[in-house]
């Protein structure tokens, strides 16, 4: 028997919407969850999933109530909420009907996979979720070896890293530490580090990408550090032809990623 809520003053929902508050999920260790692909892959994934709202007016598809069974099978509460309450917690100004409470993961570097030949992603100090998430969304494209974020600015459990990744935040393994410790790890396993700059004289595409290596990629304003500048075994640069000197992070991330692709898979 599913729970109601029918008052925008419950408790249950001024706690959810506090939520919203990195401080708050950070404390707590919960973050939220909305949508039906999200909360699909995160019970894939064996995210613990601890409640689900949800209000079948909003409902976009006739799938929801099969995977809300399949939560409540899995132990989460189940609480059929209003449509102006599920508005209210919503991050999204189309919400689709479903939202979920689900507790945050442990990302170290102890459980990070080491692949030889590994191709890989370090992202340091990214600071707009929506480019973190576009960075798990292509690494995932690729089937990247994983992501390491370095000097967070951005939580990764933000709602809105988790939109943009499309999910892909339960299906890329991914780590949280230091500059000075993911530079350490990727030594350690031989893992050559590719910085992209503009200030290089070699071509993307003309650089073997065959062997393991990271990508490393910096701050959406200023780049990347000079740590990783004076470190990185290799820097290259994607051309460009117009006036802007720089693309938008997550976009450079994406066509190095294809490139190291593309070499593996194609190129003899």
């Amino acid at each position: 028997m599913h729970k109601k809520l029918e008052s925008l003053k419950n408790d249950k929902v001024k706690s959810i919407y506090k939520l919203r508050n990195r401080r708050n999920r950070d404390n707590l260790q919960l973050t939220i969850l909305e949508g039906y692909r999200e909360l699909s892959r995160a019970l894939d994934f064996g995210l613990n999933i601890k409640e689900v709202f949800y209000s079948q007016d909003l409902f976009l598809g006739a799938n929801e109530f099969e995977l809300i069974n399949k939560l409540e099978v899995a132990g989460a509460i189940i609480y059929n909420v209003t449509e102006q309450i599920l508005r209210k917690i919503s991050y999204r100004e189309r919400p689709e009907g479903l939202i979920a409470v689900a507790e945050m993961q442990n990302h170290s570097l102890d459980n990070f996979p080491v692949v030889e030949n590994g191709l890989y992603v370090v992202a340091e100090t990214i600071e707009k979720p929506g480019n973190l998430g576009s960075i798990l969304r292509s690494a995932d494209a690729v089937c990247a070896d994983g992501v390491i974020i370095c000097d967070k600015c951005t939580d990764l459990y933000n709602p809105n890293v988790i939109r943009a990744s499309t999910g892909a935040i339960f299906t890329v393994p991914i780590a949280e530490t230091t500059s000075q410790d993911a530079f350490a790890w990727l030594k350690k396993y031989n893992i050559k580090t590719l910085a992209a700059t503009p200030h290089s004289d070699i071509i993307y595409s003309e650089q073997d990408l065959k062997e393991g290596f990271a990508i490393i990629v910096g701050a959406e304003q200023f780049g990347l550090s000079d740590f990783w500048m004076d470190n990185s075994d290799i820097k290259v640069k994607i051309p460009m032809l117009g006036k802007i000197d720089s693309l938008n992070v997550a976009t450079a991330a994406t066509i190095l990623l294809y490139e190291g692709v593309r070499q593996r898979n194609f190129v003899k």
